[in-house]
């Protein structure tokens, strides 16, 4: 799951997957209040549920979370 999300965050700032890892923090990876909101809404479409916290602050922490 963290792999996805980080292939979907690949894609949205159109960079490769190769330039994030799963623990790093979502800010690092340039994405703003804005960018996590398109990220729900794509994990959304894809029929995931995602109830994103501050705690969940990488792909790693937010993959956990809806693996449940």
């Amino acid at each position: 799951m963290a792999q996805k999300i980080i292939e979907i965050i690949a894609e949205y700032q159109g960079k490769p997957v190769s330039a994030y890892n799963a623990d790093q923090k979502f800010t690092e990876m340039g994405l703003d209040s804005l960018d996590l909101a398109e990220l729900v809404m794509k994990l959304e479409e894809e029929g995931y549920i995602v109830d994103i916290t501050p705690k969940l602050n990488t792909p790693a922490k937010l993959a956990a979370a809806i693996e449940g």
